[in-house]
């Protein structure tokens, strides 16, 4: 496996760097010209596979409307009613159909014809077989150094592009995709003058969309490694923090230990101490009136437990965890970080978890994995650089889903209206083509497809937790128990076809002797017979 993934990095390393999560297709200036993002489906070359019923190129429907008074400009930053500003029509795909061109199957589905519906299930890292964990770090790896073949990222806003004819695309690989989405959908708005920022802006974070949005992070970032490998088994382990006293983590067989000769970087026995991480400088940004254009900036940084104790105690607790759940509102008041007693509020860590009231100048649950990692992951633009950032919000998902299922809230609850700008339920969620709705993900994760092991039923989390890891060995060693069988059958049969052999020696000599023995008694009987003893002997 691991020579396989080793291949695809290398196969894909030699794809050259160009200036070309913008679909490539759509990173043209026809496409920007046009404000159309409908590609043709390689299946039948038809835009949005409309010939075989895949879906159809139509126009992008946004809300009207109104936000909350946090963002008070207007067509100011391209992100706003995303993404008219570049594409007014893109592909709406049909039935159980997803993906820019309507080419891949919606979460949950696979198969040819998206036809089959299989529940996923994300597993504690420490619940890994050996060769599981390591299956895990090497796609990571992969991701890391295997430029994306479908997307590009954009390194200049709409207008430094010249509304289009003049495009402003770089390629990046897989993994950094991600970080650069993370990056983009939180950056300042940018006013125009170096420094000229509104910095009060955040479409995935301080309100009602942060746990929908990275909801449908994780399952993209999924669905692509699925791609990349081709393991539609895959998913993402998560790590349950809750009373950690330190990163159980970060040791050199899991996300990487600590380096024995600068505490801020990775151990050199991991391979994530050769990653260079990317989109970490906003004041730069800023001054320079620039986007992240995907360059590296230095090496991955971490350095857990040294970070400022004022701010962030301790990590969560079980009980931070029990007292989250227990508040039945997803949202309150301005709906942002001030809000009071607001599940959402509080799980992201700006309101206490004891209290539920918000906090100034306090970290607590997902944002104190954050500072409490004190490096890369501690900035927002630039967090998802850590390969830490997946198992923690992989956990912090897990979370949202109990909630859901302890407190079954409808749709009509998650805020509609008057929410900060991008996280109203109608708003479509930067910077993802294809398009995915907030409010469509307020919902199950049985519902998209997956699962978490700790919250199955005893008997299922028996066969996920205990019972899979053995088979996943035995799996992946299978090949080497049927040799070993098949010699150890041969070696059985030739010992004991020398056993035989050797009795059948034996019993032929032991019925020689008692032959001889037989003839000599009759001898002597008729040429003496002296004795009756002897002759009836």
């Amino acid at each position: 496996m691991l020579r396989l993934v080793l291949l695809a990095a290398s196969a894909f390393s030699i794809i050259p760097l160009s200036r070309q999560q913008f679909p490539r297709p759509c990173a043209t200036v026809e496409a920007l010209g046009t404000k159309e993002c409908c590609p043709p489906w390689p299946g039948d070359g038809s835009a949005c596979g409309a010939r075989s019923g895949r879906g159809f190129c139509q126009d992008v429907r946004v809300s009207d409307l109104p936000n909350g008074p946090q963002y008070p400009y207007n067509r100011k930053d391209d992100r706003e009613l995303w993404p008219l500003v570049f594409y007014n029509r893109t592909c709406q795909c049909a039935g159980n159909f997803m993906g820019y061109a309507c080419g891949e199957c919606k979460f949950g589905y696979f198969g040819a014809n998206c036809a089959e519906r299989r529940e996923s299930v994300r597993r504690n890292i420490f619940q890994l077989s050996v060769m599981e964990r390591q299956k895990f770090i090497s796609y990571l790896n992969l991701a890391k150094t295997t430029v994306s073949p479908e997307y590009v990222i954009a390194t200049g806003t709409f207008a430094q592009m010249n509304n289009g004819t003049a495009p402003m695309f770089n390629n990046v690989s897989v993994y950094d995709l991600f970080v650069w989405m993370h990056y983009y959908v939180s950056h300042d708005t940018l006013l125009g003058g170096p420094g000229n920022v509104w910095q009060d802006i955040d479409f995935a974070h301080e309100a009602a969309a942060f746990l929908p949005w990275h909801r449908v992070f994780l399952l993209l970032w999924e669905h692509e490694i699925r791609k990349l490998t081709g393991d539609f088994n895959f998913t993402i382990p998560y790590w349950d923090w809750r009373d950690a006293p330190d990163c159980q983590v970060c040791t050199d067989e899991l996300m990487g230990g600590r380096s024995p000769l600068n505490p801020d970087l990775i151990s050199p026995a991991s391979v994530f101490s050769s990653w260079r991480v990317i989109c970490t400088q906003p004041e730069d940004y800023n001054s320079r009136e620039v986007l992240c254009n995907g360059t590296s900036e230095g090496p991955l940084l971490r350095n857990p437990g040294n970070h400022d104790p004022n701010r962030t105690r301790h990590l969560p607790t079980s009980a931070d965890v029990d007292f989250v759940l227990s508040l039945s509102d997803y949202e309150t008041g301005p709906m942002d970080r001030s809000s009071n007693m607001s599940f959402r509020n509080a799980l992201e860590g700006f309101a206490s978890p004891e209290t539920g009231e918000a906090i100034l100048g306090q970290s607590t649950m997902h944002n104190a994995l954050h500072i409490f990692m004190n490096g890369s992951m501690s900035n927002v633009q630039g967090s998802a650089n850590d390969p830490i950032f997946l198992l923690h919000h992989a956990f912090i998902d897990s979370i949202f889903e109990q909630w859901l299922r302890r407190h079954e809230p409808p749709r009509s609850i998650y805020p509609s209206t008057n929410a900060p700008i991008g996280h109203n339920d109608g708003y479509n969620m930067v910077p993802f083509i294809p398009l995915f709705l907030n409010g469509e993900y307020f919902r199950s994760s049985k519902a998209l497809g997956y699962e978490y092991s700790y919250l199955l039923d005893p008997s299922q989390r028996f066969v996920q937790e205990f019972l899979t890891p053995y088979l996943e060995q035995a799996q992946q060693i299978w090949h080497w128990l049927l040799g070993a069988g098949v010699l150890g059958a041969v070696i059985a049969g030739i010992i004991a076809a020398m056993v035989a052999l050797t009795c059948r020696r034996q019993q032929q000599k032991k019925r020689r002797r008692a032959s001889y023995g037989e003839r000599q008694s009759l001898l002597h009987s008729s040429e003496e017979a002296p004795s009756a003893y002897q002759t009836k002997l």
